[in-house]
């Protein structure tokens, strides 16, 4: 089969257990290649903060060296959290990073803190009212659109010359459909977390779009949980990892991702049960064939334009054959 959809991914940049982190870092070169070759059209860091078992703290580090690694993938924040920094500070990263890789940068923008309260006030993080205003302050810089009586008018963005890449609003009930719509943004739905159907943010996303330079037509993109092996007795095996240290992680237990044999023998409590009951409606597991029909009735009933998969395998290799087998049950064209 062909997909009527683009295929992308997203790398969370997992600490596997009995791994490293300078492993993890160089994993992250090694699946944004296979990705790549594979045909991929784009691949998005997220910004965690305080995971033991994620490395995704700084997403324009990992963009810059995929990026440079890398010859036709569009590579971005999915997403980069606003409010843990100046606007100044996100326009002058993503501008360098457009101007060193012209074409293939994109700016994800999400209004979560990427981490716990501690988290949070340890980045000085903004309340969650404030994002509209750090939004509105990101873009004057981008057009230098300031009043002239304002004192940011006075600051010119450096590297200048150049514009933000294309700016996404990222999502995970609906609130920020329309606002994407408003400026003109592309706009993902974290469907990998959210309980929340898609469908009506995008609909309501597409009623309130205006045209932008960046994008002429709306551009919605799906986010999918998904492990995909050989037959789907294998991909619920490995899948144990990510229930798991999801369960542990909501319960106060963080940790480096488990393995599937020590998570297939950890003794979880009734909590913990709950957790992975209400969670794992959310994650797609099995073989190429279903997972390749499973995505694409999703993308169909929300009106996706693109699917973005995360995926998350103890192993790194049976991780990067996830996405392999997948590109290929959708029949997406790979890249010589």
């Amino acid at each position: 089969m062909s997909a009527p959809f683009a295929l992308s991914l997203q790398d969370l940049a997992p600490i596997a257990q009995g791994s490293t982190t300078p492993q993890a870092m160089a994993e992250t070169i090694k699946l944004a290649q296979a990705a790549d070759g594979l045909g991929y059209t784009r691949l998005w860091y997220a910004e965690h903060h305080g995971m033991p078992s994620i490395a995704s703290s700084v997403p324009e580090i990992l963009i810059g060296s995929a990026a440079a690694a890398t010859k036709n993938i569009r590579v971005g924040s999915g997403g980069v959290m606003l409010l843990n920094h100046a606007p100044l500070r996100i326009a002058e990263a993503y501008r360098t990073l457009e101007a060193l890789h012209p074409g293939r940068i994109d700016l994800g923008i999400g209004r979560a803190p990427g981490g716990d309260g501690y988290a949070m006030r340890a980045l000085r993080s903004g309340g969650g009212e404030e994002f509209s205003n750090y939004l509105a302050e990101l873009m004057a810089f981008d057009d230098d659109s300031f009043p002239a009586d304002h004192p940011f008018s006075r600051v010119p963005v450096s590297p200048g010359g150049i514009k933000l890449p294309p700016k996404w609003l990222l999502g995970s009930s609906g609130a920020s459909a329309q606002a994407a719509g408003q400026v003109g943004f592309g706009y993902a739905f974290a469907a990998h977390f959210s309980h929340t159907p898609a469908a009506p943010a995008f609909a309501a996303y597409r009623n309130a779009f205006v045209p932008s330079e960046e994008f002429p037509e709306p551009k919605t993109l799906l986010c999918l949980s998904v492990i995909c092996a050989p037959t789907d007795e294998e991909a619920k095996y490995l899948s144990t990892s990510q229930a798991v240290n999801w369960a542990r992680f909501l319960t106060g237990e963080q940790r480096q991702l488990t393995s599937p044999e020590e998570a297939s023998a950890y003794k979880l409590t009734a909590q913990q049960h709950s957790i992975i009951e209400h969670q794992s409606a959310l994650w797609m597991v099995g073989s190429p064939e279903r997972m390749a029909e499973e995505i694409s009735a999703k993308a169909k009933a929300a009106g996706a334009d693109e699917v973005m998969v995360t995926t998350t395998i103890h192993s790194y290799d049976l991780r990067r054959r996830s996405y392999k087998l997948l590109a290929e049950a959708l029949g997406i064209q790979a890249r010589a």
